[in-house]
């Protein structure tokens, strides 16, 4: 006789690895402090369980909301992470996603789950609760090599920005020093920087100019089969 087999008993969660960058600082990661058990207290990347009658961008968008107050200019799924023992309460698959925003456009509201929402530099996280420093770990490498093939980086920077801000974004995402001369010269034969009329002072050199990111333009170019390359 065949023993029946158990039905599955599987939660499906999101999690959301999100970037923001300051001027001439770390890339940093947000993170919400947990006000219920398991890791009570503790440090996690802002997420939940998805409603049984909820898509999965619906999910993470509404859990953003909810703990941390924003609403990512860039996001898209990450991976799906699933080990057995991941959540000490229940069997969880979670769908971890990578947004992008300007922290400079976002102000932090905690709720729901979470005591406290915070932006941490990359460099100095506190320890995490579940499997989430493994989730960083992938998306942090996903951003390193995404950013260099397609220009999501402006999603980091100011509306209007002087090229320096750019350089310096780039270098601290990928974690090396640039070519200077020809990450510009690669950038600008591209098109998809508009010039302003403004200027900004840094330093004791001359001000530099301010440009705009040409997204309609991008679109044009990607609709071509454009490969948007800095290397």
């Amino acid at each position: 006789m065949n023993t029946p087999k158990k039905l599955q008993d599987i939660k499906v969660a999101v999690d959301a690895v999100v970037f923001g960058y300051f001027d001439k600082e770390d890339l940093q990661i947000l993170l919400i402090k947990r006000n219920i058990e398991p890791f009570k207290g503790g440090w996690a990347l802002p997420g939940g369980l998805v409603l049984d009658d909820e898509n999965l961008d619906d999910a993470v968008k509404r859990e953003l909301h909810e703990e941390a107050g924003i609403n990512p200019d860039f996001l898209e799924q990450l991976y799906t992470f699933g080990n057995v023992g991941r959540d000490p309460r229940n069997r969880v698959v979670s769908v971890a996603y990578l947004g992008l925003v300007n922290p400079s456009y976002h102000e932090l509201s905690a709720d729901s789950d979470a005591d406290d929402a915070r932006w941490f530099s990359v460099n100095r996280l506190p320890a995490l609760a579940f499997d989430h420093q493994t989730i960083i770990d992938l998306a942090l490498k996903r951003l390193r090599t995404k950013i260099q093939y397609q220009p999501i980086g402006f999603n980091l920077l100011n509306d209007e920005f002087p090229f320096s801000d750019l350089e310096n974004l780039y270098k601290t995402i990928i974690g090396q020093e640039i070519d200077r001369r020809n990450f510009r010269k690669k950038i600008m034969s591209y098109g998809l920087l508009n010039e302003t009329n403004n200027f900004k002072k840094e330093g004791s050199g001359r001000p530099g100019k301010m440009f705009t990111f040409n997204q309609e333009k991008y679109k044009e170019l990607e609709e071509q089969g454009f490969y948007f390359e800095i290397k």
